[in-house]
C-alpha cells in the first residue's frame, strides 16, 4: 500500500528511517498530536527511554482505536530537550520500527509545559480506506 522512496541520488538517511512514505489515493489518514510520556494516572516515568515507551504506548492506543497499529505510521516528529536524550529515544524507537521505517524527524528544543518532560513525539498514520473498526 505504501512506498517507501530513499532515493539513491541523495545521501542515505543517517539513521532507520525513510526519507519519504508515499500514500496512495482513497487511504484514510489520522493525525496524532504530540503525546508525552505522562500515564493516565499522571505519572512521568524519569528518564528518556521510559518517556519514549510511553510516548508510543499512547499513539499505539489512538492508532488502535482507529483500527490502526504502530506498522501504519507513515511519518514521525519527534523533539527532546537535549542531545543526551537522542539515543534513548532512537533506541526505542528504533526497536519498534522494522524497514522499511517511516520518514522521521527529530529535534532537540528548550522543554515543554512541563520541566520533568524530556520527549513528545507526533505522528501520522495511513490505512486502506475499508480497514476501519
Amino acid at each position: 500500500m505504501l512506498i517507501h522512496r530513499t532515493p539513491d541520488t541523495i545521501r542515505a538517511p543517517f539513521a532507520k528511517y525513510s526519507h519519504a512514505v508515499e500514500v496512495p489515493p482513497g487511504t484514510r489518514l489520522l493525525f496524532c498530536s504530540g503525546q508525552l510520556g505522562i500515564a493516565p494516572d499522571d505519572e512521568v516515568p524519569a528518564g528518556t527511554e521510559p518517556q519514549t515507551r510511553l510516548c508510543f504506548s499512547n499513539i499505539d492506543a489512538i492508532l488502535r482505536d482507529a483500527g490502526m497499529s504502530l506498522e501504519n505510521i507513515v511519518r514521525i516528529n519527534a523533539f527532546v530537550t537535549g542531545r543526551e536524550h537522542l539515543a534513548p529515544y532512537m533506541k526505542v524507537r528504533d526497536e519498534l520500527f522494522g524497514d522499511p521505517a517511516p520518514a522521521s524527524t527529530l529535534m532537540i528544543v528548550s522543554g515543554f509545559a512541563r520541566p520533568e518532560f524530556t520527549v513528545e513525539i507526533e505522528a501520522i498514520a495511513a490505512a486502506r480506506a475499508g480497514d476501519t473498526p
